[in-house]
């Protein structure tokens, strides 16, 4: 049965999560930090399958953001392809019916303490009203 949209977000982030390797947010940080997985909300959010009918099935859409250092051109791209590999394994071995979108071209975050790399992807996971 899929999860409730009420706790879905939790519920990937939970999925996602690798201690000791990155930190997991199920909703943006306040001051993004390198070595994180961020789970938020993507547009259009939620979609129904049926504009009449509340007991179809909705998707929930999630954009799920890679966040690591900016150290150089080769050890960023290292790092952050090694980390989309391990994102994308996580989401497929999950129990949900998703689609996952391609990664986009990894960009950088520039902040006022440091500079981070960042890579994200779209998912679609079919969800419940509840």
């Amino acid at each position: 049965m899929p999860t409730a949209i009420t706790t879905l977000r939790t519920t990937l982030a939970t999925t996602l999560a690798n201690a000791g390797v990155w930190s997991t947010f199920a909703f943006p940080p306040s001051a993004p930090i390198a070595n994180s997985v961020v789970v938020m909300p993507d547009d259009p959010y939620i979609v129904p399958n049926n504009q009449t009918r509340s007991s179809i099935q909705p998707f929930a859409r999630f954009k799920i953001m890679i966040i690591v250092p900016a150290l150089d051109n080769q050890g960023n791209l290292n790092s952050i392809e090694t980390f989309a590999v391990a994102v994308y394994a996580k989401l497929a071995a999950a129990a949900y019916t998703l689609n996952i979108s391609g990664f986009s071209a990894p960009s950088i975050l520039n902040l006022a303490t440091s500079d981070l790399l960042t890579m994200d992807c779209s998912i679609e996971v079919l969800t419940d009203w509840s």
